[in-house]
C-alpha cells in the first residue's frame, strides 16, 4: 500500500471510530462489539506509531474513555469426574433448590458454599503416603490421560504434604481434583514475550493451560507459567477428611494445597444467591465463566445422587455470555433424524472468548421470519459457556441495501422431496421418511456412545454403508457380514471383522441403551433408563397406554405421547421386528418395590475393570437394585466388586476382611436375593 492509500485508508478509520463512538456513547444503541471496537482501535494505534507525524488532537487515540489421546497411558479415577448442570439467572437457582428440595427434606433448611468456576483444565491429583504420585485429566469422566510428568513442572502442585505434629493427618491415599489454569497477568506477560520473539500468540487462557499441560515434552511444559487451584477430594483411604465443603476447602489449604480466595460460605439460599448475582468476574486474578453454589452437607449431597451427568448437590450459575457483530454469510439447512428441517447461519468466521465461530443456529423458520433476518446482514452472535452460538437478531442500522430477504426451502436438499410445515406447528419436514440425510442421522444416534456404543462405526462408515445400499435401517447393523464389507473403499479383512465383531458385542447392550438408540422423540438417556426399570422388554414398552406412562415420574403428556405414537408407526414396528429376529432383544431386571430390592442395605465398592460392565454400568446395576454404590472402602462396605488391575481398594477390604465379587458374582447374587 503507498503512503497516500495508507494516509486515506488511516483517515477513513479515524471517521469511522468516531462514528462508533457516537454511537456507543451518545445513542447508547452500538452497531458493532466491545472487541471489534477494539481491534479497529489498536489498529489506529498501529498506523500512528508507524506515522506519528499524522496524529492530530482530533484522533480518537487521543481522547480517554471513547477423547483422550491415544500418545497417554489411560488412567481410571476413582469415582466419576463429574460435570454441572448450569443456570442462567436466579430463577434457575431457585427452581434447582425446590427440586432438591423435594427429593430430600434436609435439602430446604442446608447451607453452602459459592465457589468460582474455574475456566481452565481439570485435573485430578493422586497421593500416596503424603507423595504425588499420579496425575491425569479429567477425561470422559470415568477415564483420563496420564499427565503425571506434566504436572510435576507446575510450582503450584505440592509434590509431597509435609506431615506436622500441630497439622491435619494425611491419609495413606489422597485423591484430589482441581484446575490447571492461567492467571490473567501471566497469560498477558507470555503473549507479550512470544510477540517480541516472532512466534504466535494464544487466545485465551483456557485453552493454553489445556494445551501446556497435554504436551508429549513435559519440557514445552515447564515453560508454561501455569498454577493450579484445587476445590475437591474425589476418593481418600485409611483416614478421615472433613464432612463438609467448607471445611474440605479448609483442609485443602491447611495441607498446602492452592485453594482460591474467592470461595465463600453462605448460611442460607439466599445469601449465596445475592453473593453469586453480585459477583464481578473481572475480580478474580484467572478467567471464571460462572459461580458454582454447592450444599455444604457432602453426606446430603452425595444423598441427593446425580441426574444424568450432573450432580444434584451443586449447580453453576453461568455468567452473562459474551456478544459479536458479523456478516452473515449464508443460510443452510440441516435434515435431522426426524425429518425435521432446522436453519443454520453460516458466519464469517468471529472469535467469541477465544473460540473461533463460523456457524450458529437460526433457531427455527419462524425466527428468520420475525427477526426479519437476511443474507449479508451485520448480526449479533450470543455464545453463553459451551452452549451453540446462536444468532441474536440483525443490525438493522448497519444495512447498505444489498441484503436479501431469505425464501424458506420448499423441497429437501437431501432426497429433494417436499418440505411440509404442519398446521399449527413451527417445525418443517422432509415428508420422505427414506430420505438419507434422516438415515445418516438416525443410525449416527443409534452407534453413539450413549446408546449402543458401537466402536470404529463414525459418520463416515455410516454414510458409506447406506450409500452402498447394505443399510436401509438401524436393524440391518445386525445381518452385516464380514463379505459384505470387504472391498468397500478403506475396508480390508482386519477392519471388516472388527466392525462385525463391534456390532455383535453391542447385541449385549442393556435395555435402556437400546431405548436410547431407538431415538423417541423426547426420551434421552435418563428417560431411557427410566422406561427400562418400569417395563421388562420392548414388546412390554411397546403396549404401554398414554395414562400408564404419564404415571411414571417425569413423564408428562408430550413425551408420553411420543412414546405411544412412535410405538404405532408401521415404519417402526417392521425395524422392532427385524432387531428381535436378529436377536437384540434385551430383557430388563424386574422391577421391585423399594422395601423388596433385592440389594437394598447393601453397601459396595468397584474396583478395577469389568468384563462388560463399564463402572457406571455397574453401578446403576446396583442401585436400580436397591443397593449403594460409595469409593471408598469402610467399615460400612459389604461387597468390593472387583475386576482386573484392582487398585488399593482390594488390599484395604482384604485387612477388613470384606468379601469380594465378580461381575458374574453380582449378578448371582441379585438373582438369589430375588427368588
Amino acid at each position: 500500500m503507498s503512503e497516500n492509500d495508507l494516509l486515506a485508508a488511516y483517515q477513513a478509520l479515524k471517521d469511522e471510530i468516531h462514528y462508533h463512538n457516537y454511537r456507543y456513547h451518545v445513542l447508547n444503541d452500538p452497531v458493532i462489539s466491545d472487541g471489534e471496537f477494539d481491534q479497529k482501535l489498536n489498529r489506529l494505534k498501529a498506523i500512528e506509531a508507524e506515522h506519528p507525524e499524522w496524529v492530530a488532537p482530533d484522533s480518537p487515540s487521543q481522547r480517554a474513555g471513547a477423547e483422550p489421546l491415544s500418545a497417554f497411558e489411560k488412567v481410571a479415577h476413582p469415582a466419576p469426574i463429574l460435570s454441572l448442570a448450569n443456570a442462567f439467572d436466579e430463577d434457575d437457582l431457585r427452581d434447582w433448590h425446590a427440586r432438591i428440595s423435594r427429593l430430600d427434606e434436609r435439602a430446604a433448611g442446608a447451607d453452602f458454599t459459592v465457589e468460582p468456576k474455574l475456566d481452565g483444565l481439570t485435573v485430578v491429583l493422586h497421593y500416596r503416603q503424603g507423595t504425588f504420585v499420579l496425575g491425569a485429566t479429567r477425561g470422559n469422566g470415568e477415564v483420563g490421560e496420564g499427565i503425571t510428568e506434566n504436572l510435576r513442572t507446575v510450582k503450584a502442585l505440592p509434590l509431597h504434604i509435609p506431615v506436622s505434629a500441630d497439622g491435619p493427618a494425611v491419609p495413606d491415599v489422597l485423591v484430589v481434583r482441581g484446575e490447571a489454569l492461567i492467571t490473567k497477568a501471566d497469560f498477558e506477560a507470555l503473549n507479550r514475550q512470544l510477540e517480541a520473539q516472532g512466534q504466535k500468540t494464544y487466545l485465551n487462557p483456557r485453552n493454553t493451560a489445556a494445551g501446556s499441560l497435554r504436551q508429549l515434552d513435559s519440557r514445552i511444559t515447564a515453560q508454561r507459567p501455569l498454577t493450579l487451584l484445587v476445590y475437591a477430594i474425589v476418593h481418600h483411604e485409611s483416614g478421615e477428611v472433613p464432612a463438609t465443603q467448607w471445611e474440605t476447602l479448609n483442609y485443602l489449604r491447611a495441607l498446602g494445597f492452592p485453594v482460591s480466595d474467592g470461595s465463600q460460605y453462605c448460611q442460607t439460599l439466599e445469601e449465596a444467591i445475592s453473593l453469586t448475582m453480585e459477583t464481578d468476574p473481572d475480580a478474580f486474578p484467572f478467567e471464571v465463566d460462572g459461580m458454582v453454589i454447592k450444599i455444604n452437607d457432602l453426606a446430603l449431597a452425595d444423598a441427593l445422587g446425580v441426574v444424568g451427568k450432573d450432580p444434584r448437590g451443586a449447580i453453576a450459575y453461568k455468567f452473562p455470555a459474551q456478544e459479536v457483530t458479523t456478516t452473515l454469510q449464508d443460510i443452510g439447512v440441516n435434515v435431522g433424524r426426524t425429518g425435521v428441517i432446522t436453519p443454520y447461519a453460516v458466519l464469517e468466521p468471529v472469535e467469541i472468548g477465544g473460540v473461533v465461530v463460523r456457524q450458529a443456529t437460526l433457531h427455527n423458520f419462524d425466527f428468520i421470519r420475525e427477526k426479519d433476518i437476511r443474507i449479508s446482514d451485520r448480526v449479533l452472535v450470543k455464545r453463553a459457556g459451551e452452549v451453540i452460538p446462536y444468532v441474536i437478531g440483525p443490525i438493522v442500522d448497519a444495512r447498505s441495501g444489498a441484503e436479501q430477504p431469505y425464501a424458506i426451502p420448499t423441497t429437501c436438499p437431501s432426497c429433494g422431496e417436499p418440505i411440509v410445515n404442519p398446521p399449527g406447528e413451527v417445525a418443517y419436514y422432509c415428508t420422505n421418511s427414506a430420505c438419507p440425510a434422516q438415515l445418516v442421522r438416525h443410525l449416527e444416534h443409534f452407534v453413539s456412545r450413549g446408546a449402543m456404543d458401537i466402536v470404529g462405526l463414525g459418520i463416515n462408515i455410516v454414510e458409506q454403508l447406506i450409500h452402498e445400499g447394505l443399510v436401509h435401517d438401524i436393524a440391518d447393523l445386525y445381518r452385516l457380514r464380514v463379505e459384505d464389507l470387504i472391498g468397500l473403499e478403506g475396508f480390508g479383512q482386519k477392519k471388516a471383522e472388527n466392525l462385525v465383531s463391534a456390532i455383535q458385542i453391542s447385541r449385549n447392550q442393556p435395555l435402556a441403551r437400546l431405548i436410547t438408540g431407538l431415538g423417541i422423540n423426547g426420551v434421552g438417556e435418563v428417560a431411557a433408563q427410566t422406561l427400562a426399570q418400569h417395563f421388562s422388554d420392548l414388546d412390554a414398552l411397546g403396549q404401554a397406554t398414554q395414562g400408564e406412562l404419564e404415571a411414571i415420574e417425569g413423564f408428562g403428556p408430550n413425551m408420553a405421547g411420543s412414546i405411544v405414537a412412535w410405538f404405532k408407526n408401521g415404519e417402526n414396528q417392521a425395524v422392532l421386528a427385524k432387531l428381535k429376529e436378529s436377536g437384540v432383544w434385551p430383557i430388563a431386571e424386574p422391577r421391585a418395590e423399594d422395601g423388596e430390592q433385592p440389594l437394598a442395605g447393601l453397601n459396595f465398592v468397584i474396583t478395577g475393570t469389568l468384563p462388560t460392565l463399564s463402572r457406571s454400568e455397574a453401578k446403576t446395576l446396583i442401585e436400580t437394585n436397591g443397593g449403594k454404590v460409595t469409593g471408598s472402602v469402610s467399615g460400612s462396605t459389604d461387597y468390593l466388586v472387583l475386576g482386573a488391575d484392582p487398585g488399593s481398594k482390594l488390599d484395604q477390604a482384604q485387612k477388613s476382611g470384606i468379601p469380594t465379587l465378580s461381575e458374574d458374582d453380582l449378578r448371582q447374587l441379585i438373582e438369589e436375593r430375588s427368588a
